[in-house]
Parts: C-alpha cells; structure tokens; sequence
C-alpha cells in the first residue's frame, strides 16, 4: 500500500486537515491527466468510510475542473443548469479562461491547508505540510513568505469576477477593479500556475445541500447561507481520501471574546454576527461525523 498523507490548513475558524490516503499500486487508482482533459483510470477505487455514502450520494467524482471537458463534465452533474456559486450557468466563457492559465488539472504532483491561515511561525499549532489549500481571491495571500512549492493551491469559485481574478493575475495584467469582492483581494499571485486548481462547484454544490441541508432558496430580506472553506474541504476530502482526520473544527459559542482562529486577533463575536454561514449546522454536522466515526477527531485524542 502506498499512503500519502495530505494536510490542509484552514482559516475561517478552523485549523487544519489530515486527510490519509491509501492508494494500491495496481491499476485501479487515480491516474492524473497528462492534456488537462482525459480522465480514463482518474477514478479512486478506495472504499469510503463506514456511513460517508450515505452523506454523499452518488459516486466519487473528479476534484478539479480541466479545460478539455468542463463543460461536458459540469452538464453530467448538472451544472451546467445552475448559475454561480454552485454551477457554470452563463459563466462558462470565464471558466476557459481561466482554466486556459492553468498547466494542468492533476489531483497530486510526482511527490505528492486553507484560505489564508499562516504556517510560518505557527508550526507548533498547524505542522509543516501543506498538500492543499483551498482558497477564494479575498482569503489568497500576497506575500511571498507564505509560498510553498509543495502545495496545490485550489481556487473555490463564487462570483465570475474570482474567475476574472485570476486570470488577470496569471496574465500578468494589472487588477484594476477589486470592488467586486468583499474585502481587497491579492494583487499578485505567489503560486505558480502549475500549483493552480479550479475546484468542480458540484462539490461546493454537494457541501450546501447534501451535507448541511441549506435552503435552496431565499427570501430577498435573509442572505443566502454558503458553506464555509472548512466544509468545502471536508466534503473534497471525501472525494479523494479514505480516512479523514480533523483538527480545529470547534468554535466557543459561548464566550464572543474568545480566539477565532490560532493566528490573529479575530474573536468569536465575528463569526457569530456572520449572515453568509450557518456555523450552527455545520456543528451539528461535525458532531455527526464524529459521533458515526465517519471521521477521527484529533482534538480528542
């Protein structure tokens, strides 16, 4: 057997991921593509976590959208029928785009954390490895110092200005509107295109409503509720992994004073007056994959 382990360190409210992966050295697992396209023999045959089936109906997929098919990908999950954030509806010229920057679409490289959760000067808290690192423009960084040549860096897409983002960035044009996103985005982009992923929105789509049973429909008075990084990831871990093993997915509802994050100074009164999130189904969800041993909590080991 040969394992990998993958690490994602996530930022909003949460620490990081160990995801182990077993993988047979037969023929029967995930081979990444070689044109950004061909997905034959790219199917993980590795069985799910006991009670992981039931949560995510259907089969695995592949992760990660690739130039080549897309748009006939995005229309065998449907898509194609539903506009962004969950779907490609009317924004698939944007989606090329941005693809087009992109070297490939491979789940792990030859040697094979999250939004903008810091590693350096936090190694004690969050290790040293980051094989994923799930990201939107507002939470990419900009520094330097925050490159890792070992990570794949996974764009979650949202709006049609993220996909225009990045493609500006890997074009090397200069980003002149930045007020399309919540808070300024990265102006520069320290990975290097062959670190770069587009997630597949069906997995965001999975995350909404399968998993946290989020209304599809909202009332124009209630903002829209949206899964936050740290569910996106779990549900893209159960997409290439067969154990998932969680840290930091706890917050302290009961004091608005306490810490946020393990880096910063954001408190709890911040998540809790967040109208985009529903942190009380999430909870609630964790609590179940914890309680089914769907996933090992490391915080109580």
């Amino acid at each position: 057997m040969k394992r990998i382990i993958c690490a994602i360190l996530l930022g909003a409210g949460v620490m990081y991921v160990i995801l182990h992966r077993n993988l047979r050295r037969t023929n029967d697992y995930w081979l990444p593509p070689t044109d950004g396209g061909d997905r034959k023999g790219q199917i993980i045959d590795c069985p799910y976590k006991p009670g992981v089936s039931s949560l995510i109906k259907g089969e695995k997929f592949y992760p990660f959208l690739c130039i080549n098919d897309f748009v006939k990908v995005s229309g065998d999950h449907g898509s194609h029928r539903i506009e962004l954030p969950y779907g490609i509806k009317g924004a698939e010229r944007y989606f090329h785009m941005a693809l087009s920057r992109l070297q490939n679409c491979r789940v792990f490289t030859e040697d094979d954390r999250m939004n903008n959760g810091p590693v350096v000067g936090y190694e004690e808290d969050v290790g040293r490895k980051t094989t994923f690192r799930l990201f939107y423009p507002e939470s990419s960084f900009s520094d330097p110092i925050h490159y890792d040549p070992n990570t794949t860096a996974v764009l979650v897409v949202f709006k049609t200005h993220d996909l225009k983002w990045l493609w500006d960035l890997l074009s090397g044009q200069r980003l002149i509107r930045t007020n399309a996103f919540w808070k300024k985005p990265a102006t520069q982009m320290i990975y290097k295109s062959h670190q770069i992923r587009i997630l597949d929105p069906a997995i965001t789509r999975k995350t909404a409503y399968e998993l946290l049973h989020l209304p599809t429909r909202f009332s124009k008075h209630v903002k829209p509720k949206h899964p936050t990084t740290g569910l996106i990831a779990i549900a893209f871990a159960f997409h290439i992994c067969s154990e998932v093993h969680l840290a930091g997915f706890r917050y302290n509802f009961e004091d608005r004073n306490s810490s946020l994050h393990y880096y910063g100074h954001d408190t709890m009164s911040l998540m809790i007056q967040n109208e985009y999130h529903d942190i009380s189904a999430e909870q609630r969800f964790l609590k179940e994959l914890v309680d089914r041993s769907i996933v090992v909590n490391l915080a109580e080991k």
